[in-house]
C-alpha cells in the first residue's frame, strides 16, 4: 500500500541532515552532470567532505553550484526519508581543512562506533576539504 509522502519540518529536515553519514552530491560541468556518494558531517548549515581529487572536484570548480542529497529507506517496512538541498562548494585549506576533519572524524565514530580513517593509499597531495552551503534543503517522508 503506497502513501503520499509528508513533508519534513524545517526541524526534522536538520535532524535527518545531523543523523545520516553518506549523502549523494550532483555536480553539472561542461554540459555533463554526475552524482557521487561521500561521507559527510553537517554542522547546521554547510555539509564537510574529505575527498580525492578527481572527476566531481574538478567539477564543482568549474561549476560551484550543485544538489545535495541525503535517504534512508527501510527495506522491512519499505518506508523511506530523504532531503534535498541546493548548495555551493568551497575548497578549505590550512585550519578550515582541519577543523572539517575533525568535525568528519568526530561525526563518523558517534554514528558508526568505528574510528574514521583515510582511504587506504590516498595520496595526501591529492586529498581536498572542501564544504556544501546548503540553501533551501526541502524532505519528505513515507512511513508504512
Amino acid at each position: 500500500m503506497s502513501r503520499v509522502p509528508d513533508e519534513l519540518s524545517p526541524a526534522e529536515v536538520e535532524d535527518f541532515l545531523r543523523e545520516q553519514v553518506v549523502a549523494r552530491i550532483g555536480c553539472t560541468a561542461a554540459g555533463e552532470t554526475y552524482v557521487v556518494p561521500v561521507i559527510y558531517a553537517y554542522d547546521g548549515g554547510a555539509a564537510y567532505v574529505m575527498s580525492v581529487e578527481g572527476r566531481k572536484i574538478r567539477m564543482m570548480r568549474e561549476n560551484p553550484r550543485v544538489c545535495f542529497e541525503v535517504d534512508r529507506y527501510e527495506p522491512d517496512t519499505g518506508s523511506w526519508r530523504s532531503v534535498i538541498a541546493g548548495g555551493a562548494y568551497e575548497e578549505l585549506e590550512g585550519e578550515a581543512a582541519a577543523e572539517a576533519l575533525a568535525l568528519l572524524a568526530r561525526s563518523f565514530s558517534a554514528r558508526t562506533g568505528r574510528e574514521a580513517r583515510r582511504p587506504a593509499g590516498a595520496d595526501p597531495g591529492r586529498v581536498v576539504a572542501f564544504r556544501i552551503r546548503l540553501d533551501g534543503a526541502t524532505g519528505r517522508d513515507v512511513r508504512r
